[in-house]
């Protein structure tokens, strides 16, 4: 019965007759003269041992002694072996043992390695893409025709010839040990489609691709490595699943097949036969009935599936009689070949099915360029490997896998952010993480972490009374394993922690499965349910991005988890354009030119214009930078962070006041050539009445540019008890400084002294002064602001803007909310505050006024302050509200004076040059500066948010080196240079 297929031999012989006639054996057509000539040249140079030696592949390592690469020299030099697979070490390691390994070799060597997901399966320094679980659950097989091609460019690169990839098993047994994350997924279909997009990425870029493990690896249930699996099903059912992807991957013209080390009794009945040793399935099967004409590589001859069975060269000899074409990690060489020469001798070997096998060999060898072989340049290697177009395509599959499970009510991705308390519990990684960095990136977040996978209970019960609180609690699981037996890592006391907070029903608790989706079954209990596939720094970045709408969720489960939990079930969730978070290169970007702000950034450090500073670029929506600089003083003591709050001084007038006066023009209660009169009705009589909205906002309106309003409240240098007091009560509320607190008639002092004040400048025309930029005017709107909402401006701003965007260091007063630690200092105050400032405002006019002004007194990490300028820029549009109804932001934004740069409220360009902004910005760019030494400035033009924050002013506010020596508009100039130009 086992030998029907033995008719077939005939299509072997046929097949010999073909390929000595000219026929390239990979499926690819007609050969070439040229190539042609140079296999039989070679094939004609060698002796019948070096010919046998072309047929090994041994494994070889970059990270051994001496002693291993001596043994690798005398199987190049002595035995003419054909290839070597690379196994562990380093690319340029690896690199300097190609080139010498070649330059012994009589032929050149075809270099393999295991790179399913990238040199990372291998090589340690090298980029990881995903595996393939990860990618069957990708919406569309394009990613992985662009994860191949990216692979095939670093394996060229490194003078590698052969990738042993794509795994093409359709992994229908949740219990395999060894496929598992390996396969892309359980349909035939999806499996076969997604490793011909592999196939051809790699191909069509001069690497040979190895569809394994034939007949099909993916219903079985232990590790060939360990022992020999067997695969229980009849030829029909091998038909219609296993075989299928191979037979369409064998019409895709992939050059090579691995043969699995698997024992099927239904085609072939001696026992403990592993399929790379049966006749029946790689003569009779695969090249007969099949007609695979490409390389035939066996799996490694080292792995207790054959090993257990055979000694080392008896089992290379078992191989090449059973039909395979390559002997890989051959054990013992030298005897192997004894063996194959007896073998030959006694018939059990055709001579002319070794031709035909070496001459493969040699044609794909021509294929892959070694007829005009090249040592590998080793200048440069490592840049050309890393090289940041690559970081694109491997977080854009992971942006593309993530599967939102289940998602009850569609909570995901997250909405409501000022009303809802978030907290997070990471189980199997250490605090402060990615994961949890990035989630605080969008709203602020308490976070609890189990590192140790052992903790006990008490671990346990010990957080859970820390969320006591928490409306949202989104519980990570990181670390986890592949092993069904183990249940992939998950800690059994992390399954009742989470099944104990799913049934308190003040919860809503978001389980994030940083792992094999298999594991997924332990959680059809939990309402919200993500799964990332992988754990490692892209997919901790990108979850969290997913969780809350800067990403959608496009992911399908590519194998069947659960009877609730079936492949390719997922539930789409939209982006709700709130920031993003990934490289330069993935808008269009230049990273290495954007290293130049490094330089800028320590030049500025080192000639003390700054003791330190957060540098963040946004294009089309993707923060794309996000850098921290230095320390908090030249001391260096503390470290800047991307979570330092910096004092935004005069980004105050946009970043606050001119978002409520935007709102009331947007609501339509508000005229901008209405005189102020109109609605500060106070104003009458005074010669600010007739003054227009519009013309303040301009700085046209003829009012002093600053008036230092703290002198007047001190006596001798010192602050006149009628204004201030060292303890704070009911008549003294504002904090002034840390020990100095303001009362309630301090406002209204300013307030007249504002009113009382001159008018100055020139007349340009009726009502309208001259250009004169002034703190007073942002005081003005600032009440005039108050008085239309009918409530304090720091409630208004909270309530509409900042907690709904998730902005939560976008505050004033920061010392309510943060620790003096979390806020960089700024001036040393030696004439009104005696003291180091840190927490409380640097301007003294709005420190008077407990730190909330019109003009002053906002503070800000650059994220925070991103989203607020993304807002902007999306006039209003973020996180799926609508903060403004019209296109309000780009009527403000315009040019709107004859007299000024100006536009209304926002600073803008020098049309002429060397104003605030890089003279690369457009003239459409909007934003401002501040004297402590920030800047933000928005381009809708290029879609670009720049954001500079620095405490240039400590310890002394009459440091200009700052702008001496340009450091923010040099910082800008670099961005715009970053650019690629435009198709």
């Amino acid at each position: 019965m086992l030998r029907r297929y033995s008719l077939v031999l005939l299509a072997v012989v046929m097949g010999t007759w073909w390929a000595l006639s000219g026929f390239r054996p990979t499926g690819r057509g007609k050969v070439s003269l040229q190539e042609q000539r140079w296999v039989d040249s070679v094939y004609q140079s060698l002796t019948p041992d070096q010919r046998l030696g072309q047929l090994f592949m041994v494994a070889a390592y970059s990270n051994k002694t001496q002693s291993h690469v001596k043994e690798i020299e005398q199987l190049v030099s002595q035995y003419g072996i054909g290839g070597i697979m690379f196994m562990q070490g380093g690319p340029v390691r690896q690199a300097k043992l190609t080139n010498h390994y070649q330059a012994l070799a009589k032929v050149p060597l075809l270099i393999a390695i295991d790179a399913e997901w990238g040199l990372d399966m291998r090589l340690d320094s090298s980029m990881h893409f995903a595996k393939q679980m990860t990618l069957g659950a990708l919406p569309d097989d394009r990613y992985v025709y662009l994860m191949g091609r990216e692979i095939a460019l670093k394996l060229k690169r490194l003078g590698v010839h052969v990738n042993f990839s794509p795994v093409v098993d359709v992994n229908s047994n949740p219990s395999n040990p060894v496929i598992g994350n390996r396969s892309f997924g359980e349909n035939k279909e999806q499996v076969t489609q997604r490793s011909i997009a592999y196939i051809k990425g790699l191909q069509d870029h001069g690497i040979i691709a190895v569809a394994k493990h034939f007949p099909g690896h993916g219903d079985t249930d232990t590790d060939s490595h360990k022992t020999l699996p067997v695969l229980q099903h009849d030829f029909a059912r091998l038909t219609e699943v296993e075989l299928y992807p191979f037979k369409r991957s064998f019409e895709a013209g992939v050059m090579g097949v691995m043969v699995a080390h698997l024992h099927v009794p239904k085609l072939d009945s001696i026992a403990n036969r592993a399929a790379t040793l049966s006749p029946y399935l790689v003569n009779d099967l695969l090249k007969g009935k099949m007609q695979y004409e490409g390389l035939v590589f066996t799996d490694a001859l080292n792995m207790k599936g054959v090993t257990r069975y055979h000694k080392p060269g008896e089992v290379d000899a078992l191989a090449l009689q059973a039909g395979n074409d390559v002997l890989l990690f051959s054990e013992d060489v030298p005897k192997a070949i004894a063996n194959i020469r007896q073998a030959i001798e006694e018939g059990r070997i055709n001579e002319r099915e070794i031709e035909l096998r070496v001459r493969k060999m040699l044609h794909a060898k021509y294929w892959a360029g070694l007829n005009q072989f090249s040592p590998i340049e080793l200048e440069e290697l490592t840049n050309d490997l890393s090289r940041p177009i690559s970081t694109v395509l491997q977080q854009q599959l992971y942006e593309q896998a993530v599967t939102v499970v289940a998602n009850k009510g569609n909570l995901l991705p997250f909405r409501v952010l000022d009303t809802t308390e978030f907290a997070s519990v990471s189980i199997g990684l250490g605090y402060n993480n990615t994961f949890t960095r990035t989630l605080e990136k969008y709203a602020p977040f308490r976070n609890f972490s189990i590192t140790n996978r052992s903790a006990p209970d008490s671990v346990y019960a010990s957080i859970k009374r820390g969320l006591a609180t928490a409306d949202v609690v989104v519980v990570s699981l990181h670390g986890l394993g592949n092993t069904p037996g183990r249940n992939y890592g998950i800690p059994g006391n992390a399954l009742g922690f989470i099944k104990e907070l799913q049934r308190d029903p003040t919860k809503k608790v978001v389980v994030v499965v940083m792992g094999n989706a298999y594991s997924l079954k332990n959680f059809e209990d939990i309402n919200w349910l993500v799964c990332g596939y992988e754990d490692n720094e892209i997919t901790q970045r990108v979850v969290p991005q997913v969780l809350f709408g800067g990403l959608p969720a496009n992911g399908r489960l590519p194998v069947t988890a659960s009877p609730k939990f079936k492949a390719g079930s997922g539930v789409a969730t939209p982006s709700l354009n709130r920031l993003k978070y990934s490289v330069p290169e993935s808008v269009g970007m230049n990273s290495a030119t954007l290293k130049k702000i490094d330089n800028i950034a320590l030049e500025a450090i080192a000639y003390g214009a700054t003791p330190g500073m957060q540098v963040l670029v946004v294009k089309d929506g993707t923060v794309i930078m996000d850098k921290a600089y230095g320390y908090y003083t030249y001391d260096r003591t503390q470290p800047v962070t991307d979570k330092t709050i910096y004092d935004l001084a005069s980004i105050t007038k946009v970043a606050a006041t001119l978002q409520a006066v935007m709102f009331l023009k947007d609501m339509g209660r508000l005229n901008l050539d209405a005189k102020l009169v109109t609605y500060l009705p106070e104003l009458k009589g005074s010669n600010k009445a007739n003054l227009t909205v519009r013309d303040v906002l301009l700085h046209q309106a003829g009012l002093p540019a600053y008036i230092p309003f703290h002198k007047r409240t001190l006596i001798g240098g010192k602050p006149n008890p009628i204004y201030y007091d060292t303890v704070p009560s009911v008549a003294y509320p504002n904090m002034v400084a840390p020990n100095l607190f303001a009362g309630k008639r301090v406002e209204d002092s300013v307030w007249n002294w504002i009113v009382k004040s001159d008018l100055v400048g020139k007349r340009v025309a009726s009502g309208k002064f001259e250009y004169r930029y002034s703190d007073l005017g942002l005081h003005i709107m600032k009440r005039l602001a108050e008085r239309l909402l009918n409530q304090p401006i720091t409630d208004f701003l909270e309530q509409n803007f900042y907690g709904p965007l998730g902005a939560n260091s976008l505050t004033y007063t920061p010392l309510r909310k943060f620790l003096k630690e979390q806020i960089a200092p700024t001036a040393l105050d030696p004439e009104f505050r005696w003291m180091q400032l840190q927490g409380t405002v640097h301007d003294a006019g709005a420190a008077m006024l407990g730190g909330v002004a019109g003009h002053a007194g906002l503070f800000s990490n650059a994220n925070d302050l991103a989203i607020l300028m993304q807002m902007n820029l999306q006039n209003g549009k973020y996180g799926g509200q609508e903060y403004f109804r019209s296109p309000v932001v780009s009527e403000f934004a315009k040019s709107a004076s004859k007299d000024s740069r100006r536009g209304i409220g926002w600073d803008k360009p020098e049309p002429d040059g060397n104003g605030p902004t890089s003279d690369l910005a457009p003239l459409s760019t909007f934003g401002h500066t501040g004297f402590t030494g920030t800047g933000v400035w928005v381009d809708p033009e290029n879609k670009l948010v720049y954001i500079f924050l620095s405490n240039r002013v400590h310890p002394d506010s009459e440091n200009d080196k700052l702008l001496k020596y340009n450091i923010r508009t040099r910082i800008h100039d670099v961005v715009y240079q970053s650019l690629e130009p435009k198709p």
